[in-house]
């Protein structure tokens, strides 16, 4: 499958949210508009980065100490957000007073404002990224493949069907470990598996509506 181009609709003159689901390229996107384009100077923070993680979840501050000595250009890019959550009144602070720009992006929303975090109300713009759709696609969209198997980047990507099924099955252990377990969205675990495995088997079929 040849490069991609993603549909977001992202203004280049405001700080901005980017959020997805794993797996739907938010990084990948990130690191080719930001990161591969000399025009455009960015400062990137991975808080998948145990050291970067544990660097600001210590002393959120340190973010400010180091914005201060950007040039007013450069653009902050923080990869999931959603793992050091005070770090967003530091970058709201940042904002307000020196006009930094910053790409936030996280896999939810509801995991920032649920724990209270500072959503930045007027100052970031929100931009979603999904699975490929249809438009991006173009003549490569196979429907019979996307409701088989979705259209997450990684599976538009793999030809082989084992390879998917074990991409599937990994992508699923770690939403449940690290979306439903680490958030303690649900209390019990089980009914959740049998749910997913329902949910899994309904997919794509005719609605019954008796």
């Amino acid at each position: 499958l040849s490069m991609v181009n993603r549909i977001l609709t992202t203004q280049y003159n405001n700080s901005f949210f980017l959020f997805g689901a794993r797996g739907t390229g938010k990084t990948t996107w990130l690191k080719q508009e930001f990161l591969q384009i000399p025009n455009k100077k960015s400062w990137y923070i991975d808080l998948l980065d145990a050291d970067q993680q544990e660097l600001y979840q210590k002393n959120p501050n340190q973010l400010k100490l180091a914005v201060d000595k950007l040039d007013k250009e450069t653009w902050v890019v923080i990869d999931e957000i959603q793992k050091v959550p005070a770090l967003l009144n530091v970058v709201h602070q940042c904002i307000q007073e020196h006009g930094t720009r910053f790409v936030l992006t996280g896999s939810s929303a509801r995991k920032l404002k649920r724990g209270a975090a500072d959503m930045l109300a007027g100052r970031a713009f929100l931009n979603y990224i999904f699975p490929f759709t249809h438009t991006e696609l173009g003549s490569d969209f196979d429907l019979n493949h996307v409701l088989t198997w979705g259209s997450l980047p990684q599976i538009t990507n793999t030809p082989d069907d084992q390879d998917k099924i074990r991409f599937l099955k990994a992508y699923t252990r770690a939403y449940i470990q690290e979306e439903i377990v680490a958030e303690q969205v649900v209390r019990k675990l089980e009914p959740f598996r049998s749910f997913l495995e329902i949910a899994a088997q309904q997919n794509a079929e005719i609605v019954n509506y008796s």
